[in-house]
């Protein structure tokens, strides 16, 4: 990794410590648009997603915001105060869950909780950090909970101390 500075908003792998909660500002309210381009994108034909009418006559009684949507919207919400400029890779997600449906209209918060976060054995200027990333709704109703590991890089200006 290069030493020169780059401009970043994200945290660096010793900014996140293990307990940390970070409550992400940007929140966002989904629409049906949101729903059916993120759905009808990934070819996905479930009509509870697209079809109002089929959708009315499902215990929900209207169309079901696509999960997938739900999980990339929980990821995104965390990129600016987490990660945006410090990432080098994400490897993987675990323990997605959707407690709670999400409909067209329903405001979307997200928090992140580090629940892991030990250095690289084969990169010195890197670490991997585990997030627990949280969703809930305009009702503080829980709509998605999943758990993302990430390659972070380490603070450049700290580099002496990590050789």
């Amino acid at each position: 990794m290069s030493t020169e500075r780059r401009p970043v908003s994200g945290r660096w792998f010793e900014q996140l410590a293990v307990g940390d909660v970070i409550q992400h500002v940007t929140r966002r309210t989904v629409t049906e648009t949101d729903n059916v381009l993120f759905t009808t994108m990934t070819m996905n034909p479930q009509p509870i997603h697209l079809d109002a009418d089929y959708a009315a006559g499902t215990e929900f009684g209207r169309p079901l915001f696509n999960s997938m949507f739900t999980a990339a919207l929980v990821v995104g919400l965390s990129v600016p105060e987490l990660t945006l400029g410090t990432l080098i890779a994400q490897l993987g997600m675990s323990d997605v869950q959707f407690p709670a449906p999400v409909f067209a209209g329903d405001t979307i918060r997200a928090e992140t909780e580090i629940i892991e976060a030990r250095a690289s054995k084969s990169r010195p200027n890197a670490g991997l950090i585990v997030f627990e990333h949280r969703a809930f709704n305009q009702h503080d109703e829980l709509v998605c909970r999943l758990r993302r590991t990430g390659l972070m890089h380490r603070d450049p200006d700290r580099a002496d101390e990590t050789s």
